[in-house]
């Protein structure tokens, strides 16, 4: 009589990681995004980060967004803040993003889905201390699958900001600015940022504390 050797149990199956559309079936005031295959929900965000987010639109948009022109505005892109995008697999939403005009004749707009596919070619990330490893970590590397030319890293709680240029090897670092400088920075670098306009006062009147906001 022959033994029936133990039939061995399945595997255990891996867990289904979410899509691009699940993602987009969360409500919008959730705030979250998709990243490598897990979904990241974010706080809305604070005083601090929605005041740098807003100086870096209002300085780049007032002198690029626009028709290419000449001297102080030299125009040619097109700027926005906060469009939900699918870049290489992100469900993502950036703090404020920028195509060139001569690669992109209208302002790309959202597919039948709602969001927008075209590549940008300028990221900028406000951090914040709960998510700053994301925007440093697993975004920076989506974007630059995702082929941003130029992304931006802008931390009010320290007040500088990293400017990042695409290689093929990965981002090159090409500056980091903090208060008190003023630099040229790609792809705007027509016009000088004084980096203290970017962060206003919010050092002289106390950043919050570490952890303070919940932003991304």
């Amino acid at each position: 009589m022959h033994e029936i050797p133990p039939v061995a149990p399945p595997p255990p199956r891996s867990p289904r990681q979410p899509t691009i559309e699940d993602w987009l079936a969360i409500p919008e005031e959730k705030r979250a995004e998709l990243i490598n295959g897990r979904i990241v929900v974010q706080g809305m965000p604070g005083p601090v980060h929605g005041r740098t987010q807003g100086a870096i639109i209002a300085l780049v948009r007032g002198a690029y967004d626009r028709r290419p022109g000449g001297g102080d505005r030299p125009g040619g892109w097109w700027i926005s803040m906060e469009v939900d995008m699918e870049l290489a697999g992100l469900g993502c939403r950036p703090d404020v993003l920028g195509w060139r005009r001569d690669k992109h004749p209208t302002l790309p707009e959202p597919d039948r889905r709602g969001i927008v596919t075209a590549g940008p070619d300028w990221i900028c990330e406000v951090l914040s201390p709960t998510t700053a490893h994301i925007d440093m970590g697993d975004k920076r590397l989506g974007y630059h699958r995702a082929g941003v030319a130029h992304y931006w890293i802008a931390d009010p709680h320290n007040g500088t900001l990293a400017v990042l240029r695409w290689t093929a090897e990965g981002y090159l670092i090409e500056l980091v600015a903090g208060r008190g400088d003023r630099v040229r920075a790609a792809p705007f670098d027509a016009v000088e940022i004084e980096i203290d306009g970017l962060f206003g006062d919010i050092i002289a009147e106390g950043a919050p504390a570490v952890g303070g906001e919940a932003a991304g």
